[in-house]
This record gives C-alpha cells, sequence and structure tokens, in this order.
C-alpha cells in the first residue's frame, strides 16, 4: 500500500507560529502534503491561531482539507490567584 493510499493525516504539526518549537512555514508544509500524497493538513501551534487563514487558504488554493487545531495547557486556579500555595 503506498502513502497515497492511507487514510493517515499528521495531527500534530507546529508552524513557524509556535514560538520556539516550529519550524514549519505553512506553504512548504502544505506542499509536503500533497508530496506526501495526504488530502488533509493540520496545525496546532502553542497558544495562537495566528496562522489560521494563512493556512486556510493556501490549503484551500491546493486542494488539501485544512484541520485547524490550538494547543492550550490548563492550570488549575485563576491566573490572579497569588497565593502562598502556587509558588
Amino acid at each position: 500500500m503506498t502513502t497515497s493510499n492511507r487514510p493517515f493525516v499528521h495531527l500534530h504539526c507546529h508552524t513557524h507560529f509556535s514560538l520556539l518549537d516550529g519550524a514549519n512555514r505553512i506553504p512548504d508544509l502544505v506542499q509536503k502534503t500533497k508530496e506526501m500524497g495526504m488530502n488533509a493538513a493540520a496545525i496546532t501551534d502553542h497558544g495562537n491561531l495566528y496562522g489560521a487563514m494563512e493556512f486556510y487558504t493556501t490549503c484551500k488554493a491546493h486542494d488539501v482539507k485544512p484541520i485547524i487545531g490550538y494547543e492550550a495547557y490548563i492550570a488549575p486556579g485563576r491566573r490572579t490567584d497569588r497565593s502562598a500555595s502556587r509558588m
């Protein structure tokens, strides 16, 4: 079975908008997706959606289904909580 026959999509991809964690430029990511025979691609940048519109329009222009995600971290309490128990 070739890669183009497999229903597989990477769902944990960071772009250069994930500072200090991602190096993928969106056009390069979409081009590589097509080269690998995949019909969809995902981005899950850390704490932001800055690349979502560029990703969406680039995918649509290359007949790739865009999957837009968001990697977030959840912590107990509130960010304004300055109690000693959080230090």
